[in-house]
């Protein structure tokens, strides 16, 4: 069984949508959670990118990854 991916995005991001369509294409679980609807994801968010909202970022376990590629994110899931 694979780790659930938790991918933190927002709308209009590009970088979010590229890296959306790449997972789409692994057996991944992924969970998404828009940071504009969650102001709790969007502190968990800030507390692993220098207090910034940078998206997308995501996290494997206690794994954080801020912008990753999907290699990255499958990498990450199958540690």
């Amino acid at each position: 069984m694979s780790a659930i991916v938790e991918f933190y995005w927002r709308p209009g991001c590009g970088f979010c949508s590229a890296l959306r369509a790449g997972l789409s294409r692994t057996d991944l679980t992924v969970r998404e959670v828009n940071i504009w609807e969650d102001p709790d994801a969007a502190a968990r968010v800030r507390a692993v990118a220098n207090g910034n909202e940078v998206v997308p970022t995501v996290f494997v376990g206690e794994k954080s990854l801020v912008n990753p590629s999907v290699a990255e994110v499958v990498a990450a899931a199958a540690a």
